[in-house]
């Protein structure tokens, strides 16, 4: 697991601003894009479909802790400087519910088959702005996951290649972010197969100079995009100022991942007593699993008309907190709130690399802050590396 911390990329860029910039930039990808972004409502930062830069979320912050998001007012007008919310960009590439196929029987008992992801429609073409470098690498773990392999899933391949991504630096992270740990930001950083992973990436700068965007470019489709924007060629004082906030950011991070091998310990752990400790206090909710932005869990369910000569099937989100979810004739694998916890954090960072080669948690804290009971992942695992040592844990390690 890389452990660095990615700062911006060295790549010439160009530079435009808070207002003209952003505007023109939203304007130009809805021409042929639906544009989603963070917005406000509800108290919280949420993703929806935007069709202006008036809906970004200007002068808001975020106050984070475990089991607690609060939103809060910023007084210098900065448009990115919040840590993620509690949706991912998987409910657009990997959507709660999706019809799979359908069935008809006509008055002769023949049955018609139509696939979903047919031929004859075309998904969706989505422009993501604001995406974390967090979540960047969460799409590329799901890239590998559901859009790659011999079984590639179709529906998000297609979703997936029609998507456009504006990658947005972390300069102001939440108290429950722990990418540095990860190495999965706080700057944008290349994918495993070396690709940059974003059409566009930005870094919000505000100082003496003025609120402005340095922007690099990812791609053909990037540069086409930036072509048509209002921008002028960066310069040493902004390209100085967006490295500074992303380094600054990379050092405030206080929390993060005990720096021990998490596949070893997560194999090492299955019969540690702190698996009680943490089972007393998860309600087995799942909320871990639903904002998390790799988890990619379903199950299907069929339906029938009142006729029954018209059945769909549906695949929708499913977790490895529900009882039912590893149900097999006699009663669950998992009963226990102990074993379903195990089964997540194990998977999560212990035996997804060797399904997939890589760790499946990108540090981007939303379990923590959205767990109804305040359980810290980096808190349990540092709690089962001190029990699998015998050496009590560290003041920067010990659960709080």
């Amino acid at each position: 697991m890389s452990r660095s911390r990615q700062v911006a990329h060295s790549t010439q860029g160009a530079v435009i601003s808070a207002s003209d910039g952003l505007a023109a930039l939203v304007a130009v990808l809805a021409e042929d894009h639906a544009v989603i972004g963070p917005t406000v409502r509800d108290g919280a930062i949420v993703l929806a479909r935007i069709s202006c830069a008036d809906q970004l979320p200007h002068h808001c912050g975020v106050e984070l802790a475990a089991g607690r998001y609060r939103l809060v007012r910023r007084t210098d007008g900065m448009v990115f400087a919040h840590s993620a919310g509690p949706q991912s960009w998987k409910a657009y590439l990997h959507p709660q519910r999706e019809r799979l196929w359908t069935v008809d029987r006509d008055p002769q008992g023949n049955l018609a088959f139509r696939e979903e992801d047919g031929e004859d429609g075309e998904p969706p073409a989505y422009a993501f702005l604001g995406v974390r470098p967090c979540d960047l690498r969460a799409i590329a773990i799901q890239d590998r996951v559901l859009g790659g392999g011999p079984h590639a899933g179709t529906a998000y391949r297609r979703r997936r290649d029609r998507t456009f991504v504006v990658a947005v630096e972390c300069t102001d992270p939440g108290a429950t972010c722990f990418c540095t740990s990860m190495g999965t930001g706080p700057g944008v950083g290349e994918r495993a197969d070396g690709a940059p992973g974003y059409d566009l990436a930005l870094t919000e700068v505000r100082d003496e100079d003025g609120h402005r965007f340095l922007v690099r470019c990812g791609g053909p489709a990037g540069e086409r995009v930036l072509a048509r924007l209002p921008h002028r060629t960066e310069d040493a004082s902004t390209r100085a100022a967006a490295r500074a906030a992303v380094t600054a950011a990379a050092q405030h991070m206080d929390k993060a991942m005990p720096p021990v091998d998490l596949h070893a310990l997560m194999a090492g752990s299955l019969d540690a007593a702190r698996w009680d400790d943490v089972a007393a206090r998860c309600l087995t909710c799942g909320n871990c699993t639903m904002v998390c932005p790799t988890c990619f869990c379903t199950t299907t369910e069929d339906t029938t008309d009142l006729t029954g000569d018209h059945a769909e099937r549906w695949q929708r989100w499913d977790s490895c907190f529900d009882l039912d979810f590893s149900h097999l004739h006699g009663g669950p694998v998992r009963a226990s709130a102990r074993s379903r916890y195990r089964q997540w954090l194990t998977h999560k960072l212990g035996t997804w690399h060797d399904q997939f080669g890589e760790s499946g948690c990108v540090g981007c804290g939303r379990c923590i802050v959205w767990c109804p009971a305040g359980i810290d992942i980096t808190e349990e695992a540092a709690a089962l590396h001190a029990e699998a040592t015998g050496s009590p844990a560290t003041e920067e390690e010990a659960p709080s």
